[in-house]
């Protein structure tokens, strides 16, 4: 079992997503956008005002809620990261063998990554679902629903009536987990079973054009990448061949001969796309009538999204596609991304998504809230009776300062334990399942050579 072991964290460590240089920007930028999810769901709890991009209808903005700097605190653009990661990552490999001629080799890996990829989603998934259940049922978020804070009273389960239904509960939201998103345990669980059927996407298309021509794939992405915005589909469709096209444009020699030649020209055309893109990206998600720039991205949106178009999704999925393209053809902005801290924070990425929610309705909720004094009665009402209590404060406003550094501290150090010793048994056992339930091409290849 040690040897097992120790082949399997040699080989997270060897993998092409810690050191092909081709995703090493995507793992380091991946890594950053887990970064702002965590702090878009603490800024949702502690400040909800900076969803938009005023105080008030009549008060001016907040420093931070300007555009470009509001950035740091929104989540939606990160979900977005991810499906464009995911739609190029996953093609790279097969788009690089269909490009060699190697196709059977590319709808063989195709096959197995689809496989093996639903496995690595969900076996984590379903340990951390479970573990905020278990959380849940001994009373770890007890302290939520009596907060002041809106976002983690309605996000926090409470404890089931009975063992049996505790059970049953656990197992209803494993299921709705993977059929509609739903997660009452872990809300912020319902990306993983778009991000999963993105996945999916790639896989078939990759199937479905392995014997295209590369210039004619790229005009069918696009045709796809069209069809999803008409469709409203701003969270996968649109980003997951967004992702494709850049992993296409990876192995286009006269791309890549151009950014090569002129790497200069190529910067400096690339920072207007960055800047166009975290500029769209800023659109706030409540009340953009309130700012004249984020109101005129409001009737720009009726001319331009479909009919019935959510904009607060549509704004941050092609500000993130701008923006990506922009970072594609910046040598600079790859290093940045390809740092060493980046990519330790990627590596961390998928551990951090799935415990900073239960780690923020328990842990970080006992301690801004923990120490506050419970408040008396308002009052009475009409027939006497003692009238609900406030809400429990914040422990203090400044000691928020001073709690959130800690917080980061321990959920990346759990995180990383998480990396290191939950994730090898996740590979195990989705490495035992594939030796189970694969074929023995070797044993088929040899039984038709004697036929």
């Amino acid at each position: 079992m040690p040897s097992i072991m120790g082949a399997i964290r040699l080989e997270e460590m060897t993998s092409p997503a810690c050191q092909n240089r081709e995703t090493r920007w995507a793992d380091g930028l991946r890594g950053f956008a887990s970064l702002l999810v965590v702090t878009a769901h603490i800024t949702r709890a502690l400040a909800p005002v900076m969803l938009s991009p005023a105080m008030s209808e009549t008060l001016p903005p907040m420093i931070l809620q300007l555009p470009f700097l509001r950035v740091f605190f929104m989540g939606r653009a990160s979900v977005a990261i991810f499906a464009i990661l995911s739609g190029y990552v996953n093609a790279l490999k097969p788009i690089r063998q269909t490009k060699s001629g190697q196709v059977d080799f590319a709808l063989s890996n195709v096959a197995k990554s689809a496989f093996r990829r639903t496995a690595r989603f969900i076996i984590p998934a379903v340990l951390a679902t479970t573990l905020s259940w278990f959380i849940c049922q001994f009373g770890g978020y007890g302290l939520t629903q009596d907060v002041d804070s809106a976002w983690i009273r309605e996000t926090s389960p409470l404890p089931s009536s009975s063992f049996a239904g505790a059970l049953y509960d656990l197992f209803n939201n494993l299921v709705t987990t993977w059929t509609d998103g739903g997660n009452q345990y872990d809300r912020i669980q319902w990306t993983l079973c778009y991000l999963l059927r993105g996945s999916m996407l790639v896989y078939v298309t990759i199937v479905a054009t392995a014997y295209v021509q590369s210039k004619y794939r790229m005009l069918i992405y696009t045709a796809l990448y069209l069809y999803y915005w008409r469709m409203g589909d701003p969270v996968i469709g649109m980003n997951i061949y967004a992702g494709m096209l850049l992993a296409e444009l990876t192995f286009d020699p006269d791309v890549q001969s151009f950014v090569v030649d002129h790497s200069h020209l190529s910067s400096f055309l690339s920072f207007p796309l960055m800047i166009l893109g975290t500029y769209i990206i800023s659109y706030p998600e409540e009340n953009p009538e309130w700012a004249t720039w984020s109101n005129g991205l409001l009737r720009l949106g009726y001319h331009i999204f479909p009919d019935g178009a959510e904009f607060a999704r549509f704004y941050p999925a092609l500000g993130t596609n701008i923006l990506l393209l922009g970072i594609f053809f910046n040598a600079t902005a790859k290093r940045l991304f390809a740092s060493q801290a980046l990519c330790w924070l990627g590596k961390m990425s998928f551990a951090v998504y799935l415990i900073h929610g239960p780690l923020i309705r328990s842990v970080l909720t006992w301690m801004l809230y923990g120490a506050s004094a419970q408040p008396l009665p308002l009052g009475k009402d009409d027939n006497g009776n003692d009238l609900p209590p406030a809400w429990i404060p914040l422990v203090s406003r400044w000691l928020v300062f001073f709690i959130l550094p800690v917080f980061y501290i321990l959920l990346y150090r759990l995180a990383q334990l998480w990396t290191c010793y939950v994730e090898p048994w996740c590979g195990l056992a989705t490495s035992l399942i594939e030796e189970k339930v694969f074929r023995d091409d070797s044993r088929l290849e040899k039984s038709v050579l004697l036929a």
